[in-house]
């Protein structure tokens, strides 16, 4: 007798649910397979607005307000880890009182004209609350940088390796501008998903008005060392500061007692001896200003001990036995060097067009720097490097650049390259001391003839 719902399916058929057999035999007992759950969408943040004119945003939660109240000391904890998923090496808190200790050592540091022609370091920039009234805590973060030695080329001249400059580590790869200012706006949504209500904030890179390093040692971060870099025990000093005003009160931490004790190896090291005294840099002879914030000419005394470096200068940081051991660890993989910027081609900067100097600037903190500096500082390079290869780029480049600026460090290039350069630039450098228009040229041009002039 056959069953009143039918024929069952051939074996050789697979049913269409392997769970039910009534999507083809109506009579069969279905079987309701168990639930799962199925994890939820991520809530995207809603996106911050901006709040007034003084750069601090509104930050609205992702997430409805916590069941239970968090205290200013589990809210600190909560803040730091979350900080430290975003990449932030260290995360601090500090008062939002105005950083007087800071105040007097900026005060005295202008008095006896240490900052050069950075006037935009004159006026106040102690008092955190300036920047957002509103505010009741200051978060200082730590973003670490490679601590790892420039890449070796893996392009070879047929006469040799190629003739590179040097770029301070922190400024190869990504601008740690754009990096940081992203990561404390992600800071920022934490602190309101974490309190369930919006938040007001305004982050700080350094080229806000704030005392960065004082508000990092406040902070419990690290401690000032004698080359005035914060040091971070156990990270080093190779770490980007950035600040985080909020309308929120959180636990403060405790500042680190200063651990240089008695040693010298940065003031001693320091290649134009810009470091006059414990915690006391002159503006006017650090290669780091004179390459980047410095428009002019490069003081002519100085130029030798500048040595190959194109952008910055980290010798003070490389001597510290505080970074004896940064190399290998983890740093923001956004930082990580390009090789363009890792080991610079010489005469391609010095020969650096308009739209290839774009190219090579773009997103880094090379922007700092407009071409004829770098030009200029290409042309320094090449002259300490010694190299015969140098000549004819240089005086081309003082033939024919458009910038006095670089014609100039050009002229006194050949002169310290030598011997090769009478041979091959002699009628160029003549041709400058009598002809250039511009004096600082023709006078860098007689300066390298005499000592050209054959013995």
């Amino acid at each position: 007798m056959e069953d009143e719902s039918g024929p069952a399916p051939p074996a050789s058929e697979a049913p269409p649910l392997a769970h039910s057999r009534a999507a083809w035999d109506p009579g069969a007992p279905q079987v309701i397979p168990e639930s799962r759950k199925v994890p939820p969408e991520p809530v995207s943040q809603p996106l911050s607005e901006a709040h007034g004119l003084d750069g601090a945003r509104l930050h609205r939660p992702a997430v409805a307000a916590p069941s239970e109240a968090l205290s200013a000391s589990e809210l600190a904890e909560r803040v730091r880890a979350a900080g430290q998923e975003l990449g932030f090496v260290r995360v601090g808190f500090a008062a939002i009182d105005p950083l007087k200790l800071g105040a007097e050592r900026l005060s005295a540091w202008l008095r006896e004209g240490r900052h050069a022609e950075m006037d935009y370091l004159v006026g106040e920039r102690h008092d955190p609350r300036r920047l957002l009234s509103e505010a009741k805590t200051l978060i200082a973060v730590a973003l670490a940088y490679p601590a790892t030695p420039g890449l070796v080329p893996l392009r070879r001249a047929e006469d040799g390796e190629p003739l590179t400059g040097i770029v301070a580590r922190y400024a190869r790869g990504e601008d740690y501008h754009d990096v940081m200012r992203k990561k404390l706006r992600r800071l920022a949504d934490a602190v309101a998903n974490l309190l369930g209500r919006p938040v007001l904030a305004r982050h700080c890179v350094d080229t806000a008005p704030l005392l960065e390093r004082a508000a990092a040692e406040r902070a419990g971060l690290g401690f000032a060392s004698k080359s005035t870099m914060t040091i971070i025990p156990g990270v080093g000093s190779y770490v980007m500061l950035g600040e985080l005003l909020v309308d929120a009160e959180i636990c403060a931490d405790a500042p680190m007692a200063p651990r240089c004790g008695a040693c010298r190896l940065c003031l001693d090291a320091c290649p134009t001896g810009a470091i006059v005294d414990a915690h006391v840099i002159d503006a006017r002879r650090c290669i780091s200003y004179l390459t980047i914030e410095h428009n002019g000419p490069i003081p002519r005394e100085l130029r030798s001990l500048i040595g190959l470096r194109v952008f910055g200068c980290d010798v003070c940081q490389d001597v510290c036995p505080f970074n004896a051991s940064a190399e290998g660890k983890p740093s923001a993989p956004e930082l990580a060097p390009r090789p363009s910027l890792a080991a610079p081609d010489l005469i391609g900067l010095l020969e650096l067009g308009s739209a290839r100097y774009r190219q090579l600037v773009k997103g880094t903190a090379l922007r700092r720097t407009h071409r004829a500096q770098l030009a200029r500082n290409a042309a320094v390079a090449l002259g300490n490097s010694k190299d015969a290869r140098a000549v004819i780029p240089l005086a081309r480049a003082l033939s024919a650049h458009t910038s006095p600026l670089v014609r100039g460090h050009a002229a006194w290039a050949l002169g310290e390259i030598g011997e090769p350069a009478r041979e091959h630039a002699l009628q160029s450098l003549i041709c400058a001391r009598a002809h250039d228009p511009d004096e600082l040229v023709r006078e860098e041009a007689a300066l390298a003839l005499a000592r050209l002039k054959p013995s």
